[in-house]
């Protein structure tokens, strides 16, 4: 090959390299912005939550897990009251029955620890705590985390993890419960204690959501959807009846989470199939216009 070939080829090679370079950018980039696709928003991995004394007609443990396995769902996050607690390994014998996952337990009763190890099951534990006394911040935080320390002990003994749950006040603060599980993972090793955060109280997050969401992300254990307005009017809404909920779902598919995602009863005048199916339907209805793939789930 003459000198001239040689010269030829080198300028298609380079070529070569300077478009299949601006591809690779133009293909990064559109991976960037390109609406975000995740499994987590199926059906069939949403948790049901707040379905037990909130529902309206009062199910049995096998009425319950029927309706929950007929609404295409596969786990339940049990809140109870005390006249649940002689029902709690029916639930979980139930739950087992119908394939739905015994996933999260509200606070704690010591009735539960016996049957988690009979059983073999691990749910998240999902714990409010209290506000700490007046001090400096770094003293309210590590008071918080000491308040917590039974818990966490007694989650890591059985293999658990520990969410603490926003539910108002200092300790419903997401920055708040962040400080908290910072000190205990670095304290106390406490690596499985994270949040479980709800939109449900988080009305006056509704304006800093994105930068919230980011924060508590490392920590997120389950995140419970809701429909939301301004100033809680009302306090719960089926999930695209709000005039934030795009724009929150929105920031939760773009934020890179892909943990649990809860749906709410919560309703105590609704039978729980009913509210549950408010929220799937409207769930559903969001996805579809953000072009999400998960929204086929839910037709």
């Amino acid at each position: 090959m003459n000198r001239n070939g040689v010269s030829l080829c080198r300028m298609l090679l380079v070529a070569m390299f300077v478009f299949t370079a601006a591809g690779l950018v133009a293909v990064g980039d559109e991976a960037t912005s390109a609406p975000a696709v995740a499994d987590h928003f199926r059906r069939s991995e949403l948790v049901a939550w707040c379905i037990v004394p909130f529902d309206a007609t009062k199910r049995s443990p096998a009425q319950r897990a029927e309706m929950v396995q007929d609404l295409g769902l596969k786990r339940v996050a049990y809140d109870w009251r005390a006249e649940h607690v002689a029902e709690f390994e029916e639930e979980i014998l139930q739950y087992r029955q119908h394939g739905i996952e015994f996933f999260a337990f509200w606070s704690w009763h010591d009735a539960l620890e016996p049957l988690i190890k009979k059983h073999g099951i691990h749910p998240q534990i999902w714990l409010m705590f209290a506000n700490p006394p007046e001090g400096t911040y770094d003293e309210q935080v590590a008071a918080a985390a000491k308040s917590l320390l039974p818990m966490v002990e007694k989650t890591r003994e059985l293999g658990l993890k520990l969410g603490l749950y926003n539910h108002g006040g200092w300790s419903g603060e997401p920055q708040n419960m962040i400080a908290v599980c910072r000190y205990l993972r670095e304290h106390h090793q406490a690596d499985h204690v994270g949040i479980v955060y709800n939109l449900h109280h988080g009305h006056d997050h509704i304006a800093d959501f994105e930068q919230q969401l980011k924060d508590m992300r490392p920590f997120l254990l389950c995140l419970n959807l809701n429909g939301m307005n301004d100033n809680a009017q009302p306090k719960i809404l089926p999930i695209g009846s709000g005039q934030h909920d795009e724009r929150l779902l929105g920031i939760i598919r773009q934020s890179g989470y892909t943990g649990p995602i809860g749906v709410l009863d919560h309703r105590p005048e609704l039978d729980a199939r009913e509210s549950l199916q408010q929220n799937l339907t409207g769930l559903g209805a969001v996805l579809k216009k953000m072009n999400d793939s998960a929204s086929e789930s839910f037709e």
